[in-house]
């Protein structure tokens, strides 16, 4: 859904072109932000794969799915950039497989955090049942059923486009969004009800689960105001990554709000919809996190562990 921002924005340049210094501007931004989104995330995959240590601590287990999905999603997301500025129109085909993918690794975010926030929550209010509740295998149960609940959500898109569109519509050429993808009025009707009930669903678990761990964490440790603070940069990250259930709502308000200036507007919506969560994931998730920033430092400087 956060794809739609960018594809938003390049619907409007194919009406009116950006100056050559703007375009110049656009796509070296996004360039150098994928670069280091890119960087930080393979770096961390890699200390994960490097380090047996990793593979039986079901937090880092969701920290590395969460990073590889990063860097599905804003790789794909650079390519439809791209892609809209140079070629301008790709085969159906193609277009419907790279939005599909697209929309899985998206939809796939929120739910992970909420996982993350969960086993945070045990670890920290229910100690002593940790090791039971979290275990490897359960964890990698619950990354199969974060797919198949994305699987659920999105490819009765390319069923009902299947059946109902001719054979030369997916041979055709089209400037590539969703909309142009999946064109039935009837799907962004499924869509928006369905990500209604997933932004109530997880939004609850994330502040019910945040708000009991900062309790806790307050009671048992004397630097009350770390904790809070903690809390407080995982709830601004939250709040970023929710906008893949609230990205309808938010795209009308984009519209309301800067009328006059829309392309650019949607073009600044992009960066923080879809590119600001994916830089600060690894900060708030891996930096903060005392042994994995280790052995992530150690891999920076190029230092044997």
């Amino acid at each position: 859904m956060n794809t739609q921002f960018m594809l938003h924005n390049v619907t409007v340049v194919v009406g009116y072109r950006d100056p050559f210094i703007k375009v110049v501007f656009k796509n070296v931004l996004v360039f150098v932000l994928g670069l280091l989104i890119n960087y930080i995330n393979i770096i961390f995959m890699h200390t994960f794969c490097k380090h047996q240590m990793f593979y039986t601590n079901p937090r880092y287990i969701l920290f590395f799915h969460l990073v590889l999905n990063n860097v599905i999603q804003v790789n794909l997301t650079l390519v439809l950039f791209f892609v809209s500025y140079i070629v301008y129109t790709i085969n159906m085909s193609v277009c419907a497989t790279l939005i599909l993918l697209a929309l899985f690794t998206t939809e796939n975010m929120p739910l992970n955090l909420a996982c993350m926030a969960a086993e945070c929550y045990i670890a920290v209010c229910l100690p002593l049942q940790h090791a039971r509740l979290c275990t490897v295998n359960r964890t990698l149960i619950i990354i199969v059923l974060i797919w198949t609940n994305s699987l659920i959500s999105v490819l009765p898109d390319l069923f009902i486009t299947l059946a109902t569109e001719p054979l030369d519509f997916f041979s055709s050429r089209v400037f590539c969004l969703r909309e142009t993808a999946f064109p039935k009025p009837l799907l962004a009707l499924k869509r928006d009800s369905i990500y209604a009930v997933y932004l109530i669903l997880v939004w609850f678990v994330l502040f019910y689960t945040y708000f009991m761990i900062l309790c806790t964490a307050q009671k048992a440790s004397k630097d009350g105001k770390k904790a809070r603070m903690t809390i407080l940069l995982h709830s601004v990250q939250v709040l970023l990554c929710m906008t893949t259930y609230a990205a309808p709502m938010v795209k009308i308000a984009i519209k309301t709000l800067f009328s006059q200036n829309h392309i650019d507007s949607l073009f600044a919506g992009y960066i923080i919809v879809q590119i600001l969560p994916r830089a600060i994931n690894p900060v708030i998730y891996g930096i903060r996190d005392k042994c994995l920033s280790k052995y992530f430092m150690r891999q920076v400087s190029c230092k044997s562990v």
